[in-house]
């Protein structure tokens, strides 16, 4: 496969070159994925899919342009290139546009180390069904579960490869295994739901069907006779379901996107402090069977490990080439890249420092608040930080939780909310987003 989709990308740059292109960077990618549902019972779905994509951006001077395609022909790719050459010349100037120097290239990588391909066989679909309904069991074994709302197994595999005019040529795959599962309980109005999935590049280290199936129940039992909470301002422990959302909108504004173009509530807080002081976020894409790791990015740099918020401190942007550029800065080699569409700034692999106390511990040290299990709906002010998201989860008095509930408003600033985070140790550590657990204080919750 590795072979083939270099070949491919060979192709997609000779044929720009032909059509006029002075420099050009292509993408090919392969991909299978297995997906069955399964419903009371009885199958409900069940698909596969193959196919590879490739993508080309040329560019004549500082105009550029992307076009993508599903077919593989000699005919289609030359088609793609003059089509792209065409659009270029079009294109308005972007004085940042433009492909990595020689010297700023990836080389050497260790693919192998980061082990993000798994060699077992592809699971066949009887094996996914299977583990579909022993979830779905599970969960319906729960007491008080009424029914289900489904099961699912998946698999998939996906593989790519980056090559560029200036030199850079190279590719890896990856892999995934996922079982998720939906349970609700109660019956009429009065029926609540809740989910479980989990997700692993190696199907050995998947958590049993089983297992999942049954935490979906507990988490929909657990929502019988929700009420609407409290109206005031309490503090609210982000449980880590939904703890990297916080972050998520920190990482937002320090994109290279957002603060090149003056749209984000952090533009002007280059080492200044964003977190408590004893707080660090670390980027690491080498982390090995990790869901977001890759030996370079999708302009070719090498990517490394860094802290982009030390000791409370905001200490870098996320920045691809482009946005590097427009800000005067190198990029920090976090493009990312899809077939169609030029590179932008994206993170790997995301990492809180974690806090001494369990959840529990927070729990009981926050007395009467709210924990927060699921976020529906957002308003975010990306210029001022200004937070409003509905949400949903278990109110606590004296350290315990009381009871379920939901239809309740969390409104605050991000600027401030940060700077009130208190972290637990409960981060899982299979995920992308490494984030425990968050308790805030002081925001305002709109129920009752």
């Amino acid at each position: 496969m590795s072979d083939r989709l270099a070949a491919l990308t060979d192709r997609l740059l000779d044929a720009a070159r032909k059509a006029g292109a002075e420099s050009a960077d292509a993408i090919a990618v392969e991909g299978t994925s297995i997906n069955i549902d399964v419903r009371g019972g009885k199958l409900e779905q069940a698909e596969r899919s193959e196919g590879t994509d490739i993508g080309l951006r040329v560019l004549i001077g500082r105009k550029q342009a992307s076009v993508s395609a599903s077919d593989t022909s000699d005919e289609t790719i030359a088609q793609m290139a003059e089509r792209a050459v065409a659009m270029a010349k079009e294109a308005p100037e972007d004085p940042n546009a433009g492909l990595a120097g020689a010297e700023q290239l990836a080389r050497d990588w260790d693919v192998a180390a980061l082990d993000l391909d798994d060699p077992s066989e592809e699971p066949d679909p009887q094996t996914l069904e299977d583990r579909a309904r022993v979830a779905e069991a599970a969960a319906l074994d729960v007491s008080s579960v009424s029914q289900s709302d489904g099961a699912s197994a998946g698999y998939g595999r996906r593989a790519h490869h980056l090559a560029a005019t200036n030199g850079f040529s190279g590719g890896y795959a990856r892999t995934s295994h996922g079982v998720s599962c939906t349970a609700i309980t109660g019956t009429g109005t009065g029926m609540e739901r809740d989910h479980a999935f989990e997700s692993r590049l190696h199907a050995a280290d998947m958590p049993a069907a089983e297992e999942i199936g049954r935490l979906a129940g507990e988490r929909a039992a657990a929502l019988a006779g929700m009420r609407r909470p409290k109206t005031g301002a309490f503090p609210v422990l982000y449980d880590e379901r939904i703890s990297s959302g916080l972050i998520s909108h920190l990482l937002s504004a320090i994109n290279g996107t957002a603060v090149a173009r003056g749209a984000s509530w952090l533009r002007d807080a280059m080492g200044q402090q964003v977190l408590p002081d004893w707080l660090s976020i670390t980027e690491d894409p080498h982390r090995p069977r990790a869901a977001s790791s890759r030996p370079f990015d999708a302009e070719g740099l090498p990517t490394a490990r860094r802290q982009i918020v030390e000791n409370g401190q905001l200490r870098g942007w996320v920045l691809d080439l482009a946005t590097g550029r427009k800000l005067g800065l190198s990029s920090t080699a976090n493009a990312t890249r899809g077939t169609s569409s030029p590179p932008s700034p994206g993170v790997f692999n995301i990492e809180l420092t974690a806090g001494p106390k369990s959840r529990a511990e927070l729990m009981a040290e926050m007395g009467t608040g709210l924990m927060v299990t699921s976020m529906l709906g957002s308003s975010i002010n990306p210029t001022t930080g200004d937070y409003s998201r509905g949400a949903s989860g278990f109110w606590i008095e004296n350290g315990e939780i009381a009871y379920p509930v939901n239809e309740c408003t969390l409104a605050g600033n991000l600027r401030d909310m940060l700077m009130r985070i208190t972290p637990a140790n409960d981060a899982r550590a299979h995920r992308s987003y490494r984030v425990p657990s968050l308790l805030v204080e002081g925001l305002t919750l709109a129920g009752e």
